[in-house]
């Protein structure tokens, strides 16, 4: 596989990563190493540029807001427009401590009700006023936004997790804008053939518990 480097993210043909990513179930898919994953987010130029200069989130950021994060490249870029959609126009990389990651997987309510996690709504909807983090698995989506059977994960931050967030668990922040454009111009014609996304791989959280509680597919193995 020809793989780029791109500051700390790696990039390699998307149509050889695709034949090795499962096709269905509820899977984080994403680039991380033993320390820290990568995840994005997508905003208007105020909030970027500073999350950029500062290495943290702030000024025109509101911590009173929840705020979402998205392990994987091709759903944040159906949802961004491949940063094209207007208070998305940045694309930005976000590398966090996976202790951290695993702490806030371990934490998380679904946003919707389920029977199968929950007793009642009640005990559900108690769960989901306590949790600083909310969870959803939605479609994972192919390059031309193609809702796809396998299922991707996105995580509502608010509260603590959010602090937590923006201000201490960054490791680096970076910018992928310039990258979205250019990868969504490679398949404008139809042809996937030059795409290039970051390397991703089934993440696997270190904690039993984690897994679990997120409901990640249970075909996995753990090392």
């Amino acid at each position: 596989m020809n793989t780029t480097t791109m500051s700390e993210l790696t990039l390699a043909p998307y149509l050889e990563q695709k034949e090795s990513w499962p096709q269905t179930g509820r899977h984080i898919m994403a680039q991380y190493d033993n320390e820290s994953i990568w995840v994005y987010q997508a905003y208007c130029p105020e909030i970027a540029v500073f999350a950029l200069e500062h290495q943290r989130f702030g000024g025109a950021f509101k911590y009173s807001r929840m705020s979402w994060i998205k392990p994987n490249f091709l759903w944040m870029m159906s949802r961004s427009g491949w940063a094209r959609k207007q208070g998305q126009e940045y694309v930005l990389a976000v590398r966090l401590r996976r202790e951290f990651f695993d702490q806030i997987l371990a934490s998380a309510v679904p946003s919707s009700y389920s029977k199968h996690c929950f007793s009642d709504h009640a005990e559900w909807k108690a769960a989901l006023e306590k949790s600083s983090v909310r969870l959803q698995w939605d479609p994972d989506h192919d390059p031309y936004g193609g809702k796809l059977e396998r299922r991707a994960i996105q995580l509502g931050l608010r509260d603590e997790s959010l602090c937590r967030y923006g201000k201490d668990e960054c490791l680096e922040i970076i910018d992928v804008t310039a990258v979205a454009r250019e990868q969504h111009a490679s398949i404008a014609d139809g042809m996937t053939e030059s795409l290039q996304t970051p390397i991703e791989r089934v993440y696997l959280p270190r904690s039993r518990d984690a897994a679990s509680n997120v409901g990640i597919s249970k075909e996995v193995v753990y090392g």
